[in-house]
């Protein structure tokens, strides 16, 4: 596995690690068959994303040749109405595909594939997969409780303080879907939502001017987020709900949770539970 790096945690669990990609991979079942394909994927994967790079940072046209980039382009064409380019789903699309060689190589009751947050699942019969929600400061916001009888295959977690660049000012949107591609591109689609435009304590810059290479080019991005008042707050998550509702009602998504200056936010509640008193939309 040439510039990857393969390690078990003290758990059991295998820790992928390639460039900017980092998987965390658990497994019930025929671990020893599961991680080695596991591995085996992992090791192409980087290269067959670079490949087809050019092609993955505009917005959706032609259809790519990869595996992965497939995935990716895939879940991001239900959204064309907006700009998003299919690397919106990348993490979670890296995720299905070393989870799909895991399921392909060896009888597993109960597997998953966290990439950076984004995670894939495969439960079978009395599986579950239950994790909480964790804030800026490690305190539970909620949890997730998904049984195999359930839709969901997919979690990610997007927002102004995540991993990538955001148009909105979400401090964490959190989306479960039918896939983890799916949820990735909700996700990103609907932190960007949780805004309020011109805000005179909202501080935007062009996406190039931080990152070259940024998919989003010239449009700008949040930097920093001032003082809001509790309204401004309740106004910027009800934006982002009102994407998330029409993503459900179109079964884009299965549910979604909110989080902004400590304000939260939930829709559609049956697979995910926030602490505390909550606004929710059916």
């Amino acid at each position: 596995m040439p510039g990857a790096v393969a390690a078990f945690l003290a758990d059991g669990r295998l820790h992928l690690q390639h460039g900017p990609i980092d998987l965390i991979i658990g497994a019930d079942g025929d671990r020893d068959a599961a991680f080695a394909a596991a591995r085996a994927r992992f090791c192409t994967v980087l290269e067959e994303l670079v490949a087809e790079l050019p092609l993955l940072r505009r917005a959706v046209g032609a259809r790519p040749k990869g595996r992965i980039a497939r995935r990716m382009h895939d879940a991001v064409r239900p959204h064309g109405a907006v700009f998003v380019t299919p690397m919106a789903a990348v993490a979670g699309a890296v995720a299905e595909e070393v989870l799909g060689a895991m399921v392909a190589a060896a009888p597993l009751t109960r597997a998953y594939v966290n990439n950076g947050g984004d995670i894939a699942l495969h439960l079978t019969g009395a599986a579950r997969f239950r994790m909480a929600i964790a804030g800026l400061d490690n305190t539970r916001l909620g949890t997730i409780d998904i049984a195999a009888a359930d839709p969901v295959r997919g979690v990610a977690t997007s927002g102004q303080r995540g991993r990538s660049l955001s148009l909105g000012i979400a401090d964490a949107v959190t989306v479960l879907a039918g896939s983890a591609a799916a949820a990735d591109v909700a996700a990103t689609l609907i932190a960007n939502a949780v805004d309020l435009p011109r805000h005179p304590t909202v501080r935007r810059t062009p996406a190039r001017d931080i990152d070259p290479d940024s998919d989003l080019g010239a449009r700008l991005v949040v930097t920093h987020v001032g003082p809001l008042t509790a309204d401004g707050v309740a106004k910027a998550l009800s934006n982002g709900a009102r994407l998330a509702q029409d993503m459900r009602q179109r079964g884009l998504i299965d549910a979604a949770a909110l989080f902004l200056r400590g304000q939260s936010c939930l829709v559609g509640p049956n697979f995910l539970q926030l602490d505390g008193k909550i606004p929710q939309h059916a």
